[in-house]
């Protein structure tokens, strides 16, 4: 019996590989996390920060730990992928507004190494994310295409730390725009083909990426790569367990979060070398 969506979301989002909108936050909790993040940004030397600095904050900041393992959502997250749940890995992607970031027509499973293909972004808006400002969008049904073949550093202007870009044909005949407003969510499989246009808006377009992985599912990589604990249990040791910064002094979060990037950092740039022995005879192919 599902715990938040009903069977025809469940279906829907086998069917289409995402689901929108759902919602997280009320809006006295988004005003509070999205206060939370600029004050965190503000810390860290004002907005704009490196990339790395929007990565992984959740082992870190307690507030971060917070928002994703928000209980509603968990819930939606277990419809989808069971009840023994890890985050492998949160992302902030902020588009400033009026300026030309976008993100290339992508698949998240590229450069992650998980295996088998299960994992689920949720993406939790805390600005409104309209078409003018930018949303997502996705080619219907697009994980039966299977893995693709990506380029890295190829996109200028990207929001993504990778600049990757699908680098073979598809079909893109049939694209769903997933507006959502302050507070919501969507859902999407890490083999859907999505990306988004630049912010038009006059607000910065906030999303907070989170990827929730069963505790099953496994790095085909040679790194022992971090997760964090978010519901269940963790009955097959896949990965190192993170810190989580609730149980500890705000003095450890840096380091923690150093080194939490860091590993996940390492595994992304070996499984960049892999992607490219593995699928690069595809690029361009008629």
């Amino acid at each position: 019996m599902p715990k938040i969506l009903t069977e025809g979301q469940i279906e829907q989002y086998r069917r289409e590989n995402f689901l929108a909108p759902l919602e997280a936050l009320t809006p006295e909790e988004t005003q509070h996390y999205r206060a939370c993040l600029e004050r965190y940004e503000d810390e860290q030397g004002g907005a704009r920060l490196a990339p790395w600095q929007y990565r992984k904050v959740h082992v870190r900041e307690p507030w971060a730990a917070e928002l994703v393992r928000i209980p509603r959502v968990l819930d939606a997250v277990e419809d989808l992928i069971g009840p023994d749940i890890l985050i492998f890995n949160a992302t902030f992607f902020i588009k400033e507004p009026g300026e030309d970031q976008i993100t290339a027509w992508h698949q998240d499973s590229t450069y992650f190494g998980m295996q088998p293909y299960e994992h689920v972004t949720a993406w939790i808006a805390l600005s409104d994310a309209s078409e003018e400002a930018g949303c997502m969008e996705f080619v219907v049904g697009s994980s039966g295409f299977g893995q693709l073949y990506h380029a890295p550093q190829t996109v200028v202007g990207s929001v993504n730390h990778g600049s990757q870009a699908i680098a073979e044909p598809f079909d893109d005949s049939h694209i769903a725009s997933a507006p959502l407003k302050a507070g919501q969510f969507s859902f999407h499989h890490t083999l859907v083909v999505h990306s988004s246009a630049p912010n038009r808006s006059q607000d910065r377009r906030i999303g907070y990426g989170i990827s929730y992985i069963p505790a099953h599912v496994h790095h085909v990589g040679s790194y022992r790569m971090g997760a964090s604990h978010a519901r269940g249990e963790d009955k097959y040791g896949h990965f190192e367990i993170e810190p989580d910064p609730r149980e500890h002094g705000a003095a450890e979060g840096p380091a923690h979060h150093e080194a939490a990037y860091r590993r996940y950092r390492e595994g992304y740039e070996e499984q960049v070398a892999a992607h490219k022995a593995a699928y690069g005879n595809r690029e361009g192919r008629a």
